[in-house]
């Protein structure tokens, strides 16, 4: 095979090569673990920077392997899947960092990072399938994947939500399975095209495409956290951390979002899945999960759980972009997968530096915690101020073109939703911030130990990070490399080629 043939096949391998390995180092053996992990990361961003550039230039990287009679298993990279590729590569290098510190001296670390690489490997897999067979095979070891990171502290809580996340999520595999099945034995192997490839089935078979259309999005619907399967979601914040952070920004939730965007865009095609009425309707159910997500979210103490209803209702901004026809709606809601990802995976980081630092889990116990964490705090303010939708914070960018996009369409209530959603998205942080900034703390915080900053530099440099990306995603929005220039090269090419 060429290298053009090889690259997404080794994108993909650099994760679970380094993940296996791992799985074999010693627990003791920092250094060796440490090392592997930064070299696969660093390794994976390389190979995928070239393609970021092969395929902005139109070339062709496509691994094909046979796999069984008429079906070959297929990995191939174009405009959409580089968005979620680059976000997850970028993310699990700041992520890894992070881990290490925020695992420092804790139990069973080589099994954590082993089955996070493995977690990550998965995800490169959904991201470049060519196709739904290639696709569904990745999804189903997502799952299993991300199972003993949840369960990772091995407590009751953590057994108990283990298990409610494989109920939810098995099930929602199964859907997902039946979905495919009967799509294959209708249309034969779907490979994902732009613009779709289904517009040209017999009418005959439209209310089997309607039905198999339902049945996929239930599927997806679980992981993606869409209102009433997100259930899951605020249970499985009992995990480290770091894995929130991964669940929410990387991995699991974007997973379904962004399987939900192959469905309509490269299966069905979003102007055939207009014709066929099953837009609109996704466009509600995204409707109504941005608003549920928000309203239970204000009612949260504990600082995870707030965030988990937050990334319920924000991952759904994704779909409402997809349920508004048109290049505006489509612009804001794929660039709100990267944007997204940035704004709340700073949030979870400082969770993380507010539990390990000051053992800090509720929002009632934040009372003047800026001045004892002053560069966290300021990373948490950005990305919540992101979410709200202040400019020039990524998350202004996403809600400007969704609200364009619902104009455009005639979608007025879709206006009035992301409206409301702001409001809430307000209600529920800027009470925060108001303890952090100017609330008195209520006692005596415990002095900074290690070199004189706030918490370890493992846990505060990715912090700033991503926070400073999420700026700049939003401020450089008009740069041809921001993810905002990406995501109008996906529409264009979704909606004019």
């Amino acid at each position: 095979m060429s290298f053009e043939a090889w690259l997404p096949l080794l994108v993909v391998l650099s994760s679970f090569v380094t993940g296996v390995l791992i799985l074999f180092v010693g627990e003791e053996q920092l250094r060796t673990r440490s090392i592997l992990n930064l070299l696969g990361a660093i390794a994976k961003l390389l190979l995928v920077g070239v393609m970021v550039w092969g395929v902005f230039h139109r070339y062709l990287f496509e691994t094909r392997l046979p796999m069984l009679p008429d079906q070959d298993f297929v990995l191939r990279a174009d405009a959409m899947g580089m968005l979620f590729v680059s976000l997850s590569s970028v993310l699990w290098l700041l992520t890894t960092i992070y881990a290490i510190g925020y695992l420092e001296g804790s139990p069973y670390r080589s099994r954590f990072f082993g089955f996070f690489s493995l977690c990550v490997t998965s995800t490169m897999g959904i991201a470049l399938a060519g196709d739904l067979i290639t696709f569904i095979i990745f999804y189903e070891l997502l799952t299993l994947s991300t199972y003993p990171l949840v369960v990772h502290r091995g407590t009751p809580e953590a057994l108990r939500a283990g298990r409610v996340y494989l109920t939810y999520t098995i099930t929602g595999g199964a859907l997902l399975l039946v979905g495919v099945v009967w799509l294959y034995e209708l249309a034969g192997s779907v490979e994902f095209t732009e613009r779709g490839v289904l517009s040209g089935v017999p009418e005959i078979h439209y209310p089997a495409l309607l039905a198999i259309f339902a049945i996929l999005i239930a599927g997806l619907g679980v992981k993606t956290a869409l209102v009433p399967l997100h259930g899951w979601l605020p249970v499985a914040m009992v995990a480290p951390a770091p894995v929130s952070a991964l669940l929410h920004a990387v991995a699991v939730v974007k997973a379904g979002a962004f399987g939900i965007v192959r469905i309509a865009y490269d299966v069905y095609g979003v102007e055939f899945a207009a014709r066929l009425g099953v837009l609109e309707p996704l466009a509600w159910l995204a409707g109504v999960t941005i608003v549920y997500g928000s309203i239970r979210a204000l009612t949260q103490d504990d600082l995870k759980r707030r965030l988990a209803y937050s990334t319920v209702s924000q991952v759904s901004y994704i779909v409402l972009g997809i349920g508004i026809l048109g290049p505006l709606a489509t612009i804001g809601g794929v660039v709100h997968l990267v944007h997204q990802g940035l704004m709340k995976i700073t949030l979870f980081f400082c969770a993380g530096d507010l539990a390990e630092t000051l053992g800090i889990h509720k929002i009632s116990e934040m009372n003047g915690v800026g001045r004892r964490m002053p560069w966290s705090m300021a990373a948490f303010t950005v990305a919540a101020l992101g979410m709200i939708g202040i400019p020039p914070i990524a998350g202004f960018i996403s809600k400007w073109y969704l609200g364009l996009g619902a104009v455009q369409a005639k979608a007025y209530w879709a206006v009035g939703v992301l409206a409301a959603s702001t409001v809430l998205n307000a209600a529920y942080f800027l009470p925060i911030l108001y303890r952090i900034w100017f609330l008195p703390a209520a006692g005596e915080w415990p002095k900074a130990e290690r070199d004189q900053l706030e918490t370890r530099p493992t846990l505060l440099v990715p912090t700033l990070a991503t926070a400073f990306l999420a700026f700049a995603a939003g401020l450089f929005a008009g740069s041809r490399f921001s993810p905002l220039g990406w995501a109008k090269l996906i529409a264009a090419r979704e909606y004019l080629t």
